[in-house]
């Protein structure tokens, strides 16, 4: 049989819609079940307490749990695996943080490249880390801390979230710039890194302040300097590290990644409600206790910010 031109044509762009459409339907329609979240630390940890604040928000707004799973272990290599190899449906999110940034060099063989494995969703958050120690450390200042490291090479313990975490790389840089010698004692997340600190097994931290704040403000450890460039508003009387060492900046970051492949409208949809969550301001009052800015924007934009960082 044959077609007019004009009626081929039109059949024939109907057709080529269908998948189109087909896949609109589908983003409408997620999550049409519980989604993982999958989180390379342990509970109580920096990235813990990020992704189970913006998990709520997305349980309340889509009417699906965003379910937390945590699967410590490789500086959050194993978590992020994990995630590369799921299905890309959607149903399988990760909460991306600045150990994907520094593990693409910290590692020399790693089983996948995150930025062509990982779709960018949306940026959560940038926290500001702490250093703190334990109340009997004999150092109450940045300077004093320095002094007694030197006093005493090799001698000073420096618990970590994990190697190639960013309060790793933090202290590490600390170490560098200040000329000073810690034995790094790596954890499997920052709770852990609490608990022996503040028993004294260990001596000094560098850490995500939303970790911490609590503890400084109890008196169950001692804030000696913030990490960032500026002063943090939670603690405003504390100075920055940049004040005694000159230069010294550093800071963590959070948000979500999928696998790639995942559907563009899906990556859409979860990428607006991430950013409506950062404009709530009860979310924005969790998330200040890390004492950080939101990290708002398109994918494309978390994607170019984590370039930029690795």
């Amino acid at each position: 049989m044959k077609l007019p031109r004009r009626k081929f044509l039109h059949l024939a762009a109907g057709t080529a819609a269908l998948p189109l459409a087909s896949r609109f339907a589908w983003a409408q329609a997620y999550p049409s079940r519980p989604v993982r979240v999958i989180v390379g630390f342990t509970p109580g940890s920096a990235p813990d307490i990020v992704a189970r604040l913006m998990s709520q928000w997305l349980s309340e707004r889509l009417g699906q749990q965003f379910v937390i799973d945590n699967r410590p272990g490789g500086g959050g290599n194993i978590g992020t695996e994990a995630v590369v190899r799921a299905p890309p449906d959607g149903y399988t999110l990760l909460l991306v943080g600045g150990w994907n940034a520094i593990n693409a060099t910290f590692y020399d063989k790693l089983s996948f490249n995150f930025i062509r494995d990982i779709a960018p969703v949306a940026g959560i958050i940038r926290e500001r880390i702490v250093m703190v120690v334990h109340p009997s450390f004999p150092a109450k200042t940045v300077p004093e801390f320095i002094a007694y490291a030197k006093a005493n090479p090799g001698k000073v313990t420096m618990a970590s979230p994990g190697n190639g975490s960013s309060p790793h790389v933090s202290g590490e840089l600390f170490k560098m710039m200040a000329g000073i010698d810690m034995i790094n004692v790596p954890y499997r997340g920052g709770g852990q890194v609490m608990t022996d600190l503040i028993a004294g097994q260990v001596q000094v931290s560098f850490i995500g302040l939303s970790v911490a704040i609590e503890h400084i403000k109890s008196g169950k450890l001692r804030a000696l300097a913030v990490t960032a460039a500026t002063r943090s508003d939670v603690l405003p009387d504390i100075p920055t590290v940049g004040d005694f060492v000159p230069g010294y900046e550093a800071s963590a970051f959070f948000g979500v990644g999928a696998p790639r492949n995942t559907p563009a409208e899906i990556i859409d949809k979860l990428n607006k409600e991430i950013n409506a969550g950062l404009s709530d301001p009860e979310l924005r009052r969790g998330l200040a206790k890390g004492g950080g800015a939101v990290l708002a924007g398109s994918s494309a934009d978390f994607g170019k910010f984590i370039g930029d960082e690795t």
